[in-house]
C-alpha cells in the first residue's frame, strides 16, 4: 500500500499570522486560499488553517518520558536530516520549543528524535524522526 497524504483543517485565531508562520517560518508552500481559510502543503500533507477568531488553544498535557506534552497536538514524521533542518528553522525563527529537540526512548523500542513548539493561535506541533523506521510501531 502507498501511504496516501493526510488532511487536517484546524481553527486559527489570526489568518495572517498563521500564513506567515506555517509559510515563511515552516516553509510550506500556500495552495488555494480565501478570507476565512489557507490550504498548505505540510511535508506533503494537506493542511487547512480556518479562521475563527475566538480559538484559543486546550491547555492539557500528559506525562510521556518525563516531559510534559500538550494535548492535542498534531505534526508530521520526517527523515532525520529534515527533522534537523526544521529544527534549525524553528530556532533561527526565535520561535520557543514547549519541548526542546532531543531523543526519546533512547536505547528503547520506539527510540525518536522530537520537538514540539506551537503556532501563533496556540495550536500544538511535534515533529520527530526515526534513525531507523522500522521503530516507528515498535512496542
Amino acid at each position: 500500500m502507498t501511504l496516501r497524504p493526510f488532511h487536517l483543517a484546524f481553527p486559527v485565531h489570526d489568518l495572517p499570522a498563521a500564513r506567515h508562520f506555517y509559510g515563511q517560518v515552516m516553509g510550506c508552500p500556500e495552495g488555494r486560499s480565501s478570507d476565512r481559510w489557507i490550504d498548505f502543503d505540510l511535508f506533503g500533507h494537506q493542511i487547512v488553517t480556518h479562521l475563527d477568531p475566538a480559538a484559543r488553544p486546550v491547555a492539557v498535557t500528559n506525562p510521556v518520558d518525563g516531559h510534559e506534552v500538550p494535548v492535542p497536538h498534531f505534526g508530521v514524521v520526517l527523515a532525520m536530516a529534515d527533522w534537523e533542518a526544521l529544527a534549525a528553522r524553528i530556532a533561527t525563527a526565535g520561535i520557543p520549543f514547549g519541548i526542546a529537540p532531543h531523543i526519546r526512548f533512547k536505547g528503547q523500542p520506539g527510540e525518536q528524535a522530537t520537538m514540539f513548539f506551537r503556532d501563533p493561535s496556540g495550536n500544538a506541533l511535534e515533529f520527530k524522526a526515526f534513525a531507523d523506521d522500522a521503530m516507528i510501531f515498535a512496542t
